[in-house]
């Protein structure tokens, strides 16, 4: 059997389509991976490509255009895309629409309060009124966009430079200064109106725009009320100097209308100060997306004809010979062709030593070269390497809701028509019992009601939290799928484990081979490692690295089966062959094991686990296999059982084996030879008792379990169906990461708490100060001017909170 370089399939040598690259002979499981791979065009079914086991010679493919994102794929067979609808060529499925994300030149906008709002184009959300951000794009950092802060900075400068004066027009009077020497009354009315107009109809427009959108879908928010204090403020100004006479005593002052062109201009002035805050503290959340992404270098070395050519990193395609050069960063994943090196994989793995790469071996995109220069094949490009698929993640996390997150919506579908019906109540109290100029006192505070109420603090106090807390979380090595994982992570008081490669290693070593008397060991271990070879289980690669240690030659198998959780059977160089737990053997048929249960069983107690193996029907003798703990496991059983949570352990191992690993880690409870199914039962058991059940594991039979718990923790070195089934990914494969995750989730909670009472206090008392409560007993009102630099700089705390998270110390 073979491997299709471009899907991965197994496939028959003796069947598969074929072709020669550069010496070297490549198997294909249908014409359009072998298509893909050598970079021509899909032949017909009449062509000369059509017949199984062909040859067909062709050196390096030629230079091709810029890579275009496939429209279509198979939701079944990885690597099968197409740019027109149809059926997959493998499965017969028909493919789906190509999602967003997966388009390399796709760019997605989404509203950083509402992620349920999204776009192709920038814009400003329906719900809320923000602007659209970039939620991901598959390209360099430095292409985000940053229209909306030049914008806003453009604007509130210019507010700025035009509204001092006004604000010094208006209050000098005020402070004692003698300005009728330079300027009549109606002349410095007349300068506050020219001064004010561009400051709120071009400054201000943004918010008038997105108020009437409020207003045409019935989804008011802040910047209805910003739309209706300032426009109030404005309006009644204006009105002021072109019709004075209009006005009753009731708006007059020493025989005067009062104006409040300042009002107008400086709250225009201090929200566009906010935005502009708001929004280089909103870049500064995304952070942790940029620093992703750096890590991918804009071009790569593509060998073509002989020839290295340096291209941008969107058009290296599957089955591109690369060039890696020492210091380099690797573009994209693949496998080493040619050459040996060391490799820094610490962004990946989070482990400082390089690791030595030859032929055959894995690189992953975005790690660096060390020392030698090789070349590899690109085999996941564009959005399927590993990189993207964290910075997906990520970025897919960052925009999802916390159920907490509920409390704030409701309270603000709720907050803006109770601020208006408080505003117009503020406004008829002063204008009946209020102190002359009682009308100019009712709209002067009633404007600042409005103002002081915006529930933007309210909006962001949990979104900000969790942009923040997810990038925290990612350069940490720890990929968190959703925010309700986040908030749920927080509760979990019971920690299932799985044993292989999440207490231990996963990188067991055979120790020993106990041949029955009729067994030959070299050739057990021949037929053992011949069948294994097939098998994904960390065993089997301990089984199958010791016969190439060996230097054993593999017969070729035929009828290979697997079951998960029992073990593995098939037909090996005519013999049938099964290895596996006793319980699997007796139902396949095999006999007389019963003699090895006491050799196995003095291995088990010290802590190895063992299988057996059965030929032609007998008992043939068993594999002892040694997975040591790794090093970090005994103190982070410690932190957990210090941060109060339950530690079991669930493994298909034998009893024998379990008890001895459960012994050493001090674990509270431990069960032993279950199968996937027995896993996803004990899960659902512990969820019914009411226990908040987080479960980490890293193989296929974990899947079932993860699925089932509350939060599945899938660790980074494991299986992808283990990571695909996960709720939170610990990449570096370590549970020390599992105990920064329940910390970081802690700290996140508590500070999405910790917003939502800022937000919640500051409108509390806020609203009440603004409308006049205290003029009666302590004569205070609230500068309609104070309440929009309040209402800016709420928002601002907010975010500033939340960015606390980026420096805590996990």
């Amino acid at each position: 059997m073979a491997i299709d370089p471009v899907c991965g399939m197994q496939v028959d040598e003796k069947t598969a389509l074929s072709a020669v690259r550069d010496g070297q002979t490549y198997y294909f499981c249908c014409p359009h991976c072998r298509d893909k791979f050598l970079g021509v065009a899909p032949q017909s079914s009449h062509g000369h490509h059509g017949e199984p086991g062909q040859l067909v010679s062709l050196g390096a493919p030629p230079a091709r255009a810029a890579a275009k994102s496939a429209a279509y794929f198979c939701p079944m067979c990885a690597g099968v895309e197409s740019d027109r609808p149809g059926a997959c060529p493998k499965c017969g499925m028909a493919l789906e629409a190509a999602a967003p994300a997966r388009a390399a030149s796709k760019r997605v906008y989404v509203c950083p309060m509402h992620p349920q709002i999204e776009q192709d184009g920038p814009g400003s959300c329906p719900i809320c009124g923000m602007d659209l951000e970039l939620k991901f794009v598959q390209s360099t950092p430095d292409e985000h966009e940053d229209d909306e802060l030049r914008a806003m900075t453009r604007r509130f400068w210019a507010a700025l430079a035009l509204g001092l004066p006004v604000l010094l027009l208006a209050m000098l009077p005020m402070l004692g200064a003698d300005l009728q020497a330079f300027l009549s009354p109606d002349l410095s009315l007349w300068l506050q109106l020219l001064l004010t107009t561009p400051v709120v109809l071009w400054g201000g427009s943004i918010f008038f725009v997105r108020a009437f959108n409020s207003l045409r879908s019935w989804n008011l928010n802040m910047f209805t009320l910003i739309a209706l204090g300032v426009g109030a403020a404005y309006g009644y100004s204006v009105a002021a100097v072109l019709i004075p006479d209009a006005f009753p005593d009731s708006f007059r002052e020493h025989g005067h209308v009062m104006v409040y062109f300042e009002a107008a201009a400086m709250i225009t002035v201090l929200v566009l100060l906010g935005q502009v805050l708001e929004l280089r503290a909103r870049r500064r959340t995304a952070g942790a997306i940029r620093e992703l992404m750096s890590l991918a270098p804009p071009t790569a070395r593509v060998v073509r004809n002989g020839q290295e050519i340096e291209v941008p990193l969107e058009e290296v395609q599957t089955g591109d010979v690369l060039r890696v050069r020492p210091g380099d960063k690797i573009a994209v994943d693949g496998k080493v062709i040619e050459g040996k090196s060391s490799v820094d994989e610490s962004m990946i793995t989070g482990e400082p030593i390089p690791v030595s790469k030859q032929l055959g071996d894995e690189v992953i995109g975005g790690t660096v070269n060390q020392t030698g220069s090789f070349l590899m094949r690109a085999e996941r490009v564009g959005a399927e390497t590993v990189l993207s698929q964290i910075v997906d993640m990520v970025a897919q996390a960052q925009r999802s809701r916390a159920p907490i997150q509920r409390v704030a919506d409701v309270a603000a579908s709720y907050f803006v028509p109770a601020v208006v019906f408080v505003a117009a109540v503020t406004f008829v109290t002063w204008a009946t019992v209020g102190p002359e100029p009682r009308l100019a006192n009712a709209l002067v505070n009633s404007v600042a009601v409005l103002i002081i109420a915006c529930p933007c603090a309210l909006g962001l106090a949990t979104p900000m939290s969790i942009m923040v807390g997810v990038g925290r979380g990612a350069r940490e090595g720890i990929l968190i799928k959703s925010a309700e994982v986040l908030e749920i992570l927080q509760k979990v008081d019971t920690l299932v484990v799985d044993k292989t490669g999440t207490l231990t290693e996963g990188r067991p070593k055979l120790t020993e081979i106990g041949a029955a008397a009729s067994f030959n060991e070299e050739r057990l271990l021949s037929l053992a490692a011949a069948l294994e070879s097939h098998s994904e289980h960390p065993l089997a690669r301990a089984v199958v690295e010791m016969a190439r240690q060996r230097k054993l030659k593999l017969p070729p198998v035929e009828d290979f089966d697997s079951t998960t959780g029992g073990g593995v059977a098939g037909r090996v160089d005519g013999t049938r062959v099964v290895i596996g737990t006793p319980d699997f053997l007796k139902g396949q048929g095999i006999s007389g094991w019963d003699s090895l249960l006491a050799r196995a069983a003095e291995r088990q107690e010290r802590g190895q686990t063992v299988i057996f193996m059965g030929v032609d029907g007998a008992a043939a003798g068993l594999l002892a296999v040694s997975d040591p703990i790794k090093p970090t496991t005994p103190a982070a059983i410690e932190s957990l059982h210090r941060m109060g949570l339950r530690v079991m352990m669930l493994t298909g191992d034998n009893a024998r084996t379990a008890r001895s690993v459960a012994r050493e880690l001090h674990l509270d409870d431990f069960e032993a030879e279950l199968k996937p199914a027995d896993k996803h039962r004990r899960i659902a058991a512990l969820r019914a008792e009411g226990h908040v059940v987080a479960m980490a594991g890293d193989g296929i039979n974990d899947a079932p379990a993860l699925a089932e718990a509350d939060v599945g923790i899938a660790m980074g070195t494991g299986s992808d169906v283990a990571i695909e089934s996960a709720d939170v990914t610990l990449v570096k494969g370590d549970l020390r990461g599992l105990v920064r995750s329940i910390q970081l989730s802690r700290r996140v909670i508590r500070n999405i708490y910790q917003n939502l009472f800022f937000a919640f206090v500051y409108n509390v008392l806020g609203v009440p100060l603004a409308a006049g409560v205290l003029y009666p007993v302590f004569g205070l009102l609230l500068s309609p001017m104070v309440a929009a630099a309040a209402m800016s700089f709420s928002s601002v705390s907010v975010i500033a909170n939340a960015l606390r998270l980026r420096t805590t110390r996990l």
